[in-house]
């Protein structure tokens, strides 16, 4: 642990101490998912389990400030992982976020910039170099039927585009 770790922990040590603390009947029976713990490290889970949960909460963003990470990524991949399988017939689901990818700007420039502001409240600049810098991404994450009436406003004023 670095030093400011230990300083954090050791003064929430302190603190938890001064503390009347409501403790919750613990389980002494250990699931299979348990893991052993050995000198410190016992120390910290049983000390842990002695602390309030706005305690807790205060320690995890100390923790997270720190150290320069966050303890919301499991939760994300956690949300991800059934949302990726779980199709009982094995067949692919319908994809219903799309990508508007610009590839091409085709023969009428000015008329594709004015209709991707129109698009996407772009101001004249930022819609010149999305243009510009083709392939491009124009809007992510939209809906089947706004997809493809970006794609068709796009094309009319000339441009060419692919939805992902």
């Amino acid at each position: 642990m670095s030093e400011e770790v230990k300083e954090a922990t050791e003064v929430a040590v302190e603190e938890a101490k001064t503390e009347e603390v409501v403790e919750a009947p613990v389980s002494t029976e250990q699931t299979e998912n348990s893991i052993a713990l050995d000198g410190k490290m016992a120390e910290f889970v049983d000390w842990i389990e002695t602390i309030s949960v706005l305690e807790l909460s205060q320690l995890v963003k100390a923790l997270e400030d720190r150290l320069g990470v966050t303890a919301a990524a499991p939760a994300a991949v956690a949300m991800a992982a059934p949302a990726a399988g779980g199709d009982s017939d094995g067949g692919a689901a319908e994809q219903s976020e799309f990508e508007v990818v610009l590839t091409a700007a085709g023969g009428s420039k000015i008329q594709v910039i004015k209709e991707l502001r129109a698009i996407t409240g772009l101001g004249l600049k930022e819609a010149k170099e999305l243009v510009d810098g083709a392939p491009s991404s124009v809007k992510t994450g939209v809906a089947k039927e706004e997809a493809d009436s970006i794609k068709e406003k796009l094309e009319g004023a000339g441009a060419t585009v692919e939805l992902k």
